[in-house]
C-alpha cells in the first residue's frame, strides 16, 4: 500500500532472485522472471500463479509486457529474447543476435516494437512481425542495462556507464548524449514531464532535462540505517502514475518513495545550463 508502506502481499514460487516485474493495463496479472530460468504469470485476484513459461535455457534478466497484444518478452543469460503468447504459454519467436546477456528489455505500440539492451554493449530493434532484428546501435562502449521509452515522444534512451544516448525511432538515430553519469547504470525512468532519472551502482540518481539533456540536479540517496557503505546502488527506478513520485529499489533492500520539493522556485534552484558546443557524433 503505497500510501501508508506496509505490505499487503507476498507471492513466494521463485527459488532464486527475481529480476524483472511487470504489472499487465489490461489483466490482473503480474509477471515475474527469475534467476531460477522461470517466468511466471500470478493471476492479483485469486493471489496464485496460473501460469509458467517454459524455455530459457539460463537466468532470466528482463521482461516486458506488449502494451496493446498478448504478448510477453523475456531476456536473459541465453543472450535471446523470447516472445510468449500469454493466454497460450507457446513460445511465439525467439529473437537472436546478441552475443552476450540481454539485461534490458521495452516493448512499445508502434515499430520498433522490440528494442532489447545487452551486456555485448549494443542495442538491438527487433521486427515483431518477422521475427528477427531490423536494426542494432553499436555505439555504446560498455553494456546496456538500461532502457527507457518516452511516454510521448517517438524516442527511447539507452544508459551504459560510458553516456546515456538518447535515440530516434523507427530507425535508431542518434540523437544526443547525455554526459556526466560516471558509474554503472542500473535503471533508467522518465515521466511525462520529460524528466529522466539515472540510477548509478554508487547509489547517485541524475536528474535530466530529456530536451536539452541538461542535468538539473544530482542526489545522493541515503542508505538504511545499519547497511554497509557499499550497499548505495540503485537498482530499480519508475515513475507512479502521476509522474509525481519515483520509486527507487535499492542495495539495502529498500524500496524508497521520493516525491517532488513544493517550495522549489526558480530562485533557490537556479538552472546553470551551458549548452555543449560541437556535440559529439555518435
Amino acid at each position: 500500500d503505497l500510501a501508508s508502506g506496509t505490505l499487503k502481499l507476498t507471492l513466494t514460487g521463485h527459488i532464486s532472485a527475481v529480476r524483472a516485474l511487470c504489472i499487465s493495463d489490461r489483466h490482473p496479472y503480474i509477471f515475474s522472471a527469475g534467476e531460477d530460468k522461470m517466468v511466471k504469470c500470478w493471476d492479483l485476484e485469486t493471489n496464485r500463479q496460473v501460469r509458467a513459461y517454459h524455455g530459457h535455457l539460463s537466468g532470466v534478466y528482463c521482461a516486458s509486457l506488449h502494451p496493446t497484444i498478448d504478448v510477453l518478452c523475456t531476456g536473459g543469460r541465453d543472450s535471446v529474447v523470447r516472445v510468449w503468447d500469454v493466454r497460450t504459454k507457446a513460445p511465439v519467436f525467439t529473437l537472436t543476435g546478441h552475443k552476450n546477456t540481454v539485461v534490458s528489455l521495452e516493448t512499445q505500440a508502434a515499430e520498433p516494437q522490440v528494442i532489447s539492451g545487452s551486456m555485448d554493449s549494443t542495442v538491438r530493434l527487433y521486427d515483431l512481425k518477422a521475427g528477427k532484428s531490423c536494426a542494432t546501435l553499436t555505439n555504446h562502449k560498455k553494456s546496456v542495462r538500461a532502457l527507457a521509452l518516452h511516454p510521448s515522444e517517438y524516442s527511447f534512451a539507452s544508459a551504459s556507464a560510458d553516456n546515456i544516448k538518447k535515440w530516434k525511432c523507427p530507425g535508431g538515430e542518434f540523437m544526443h548524449n547525455l554526459s556526466g553519469h560516471d558509474t554503472i547504470l542500473n535503471s533508467l525512468a522518465v515521466n511525462q514531464d520529460g524528466v529522466l532519472v539515472s540510477g548509478g551502482n554508487d547509489g547517485t540518481m541524475y536528474f535530466w532535462d530529456w530536451k536539452t539533456g541538461h542535468t538539473f540536479q544530482r542526489q545522493m540517496t541515503i542508505a538504511q540505517p545499519g547497511s554497509l557503505e557499499s550497499e548505495h546502488g540503485i537498482y530499480a527506478t519508475t515513475f507512479d502514475r502521476s509522474g509525481a513520485r519515483l520509486l527507487t529499489g535499492e542495495a539495502d533492500k529498500t524500496i524508497k518513495v521520493w516525491k517532488e520539493d513544493p517550495h522549489a522556485t526558480p530562485q533557490t534552484h537556479p538552472v546553470n545550463f551551458t549548452p555543449v558546443k560541437e556535440p559529439k557524433r555518435f
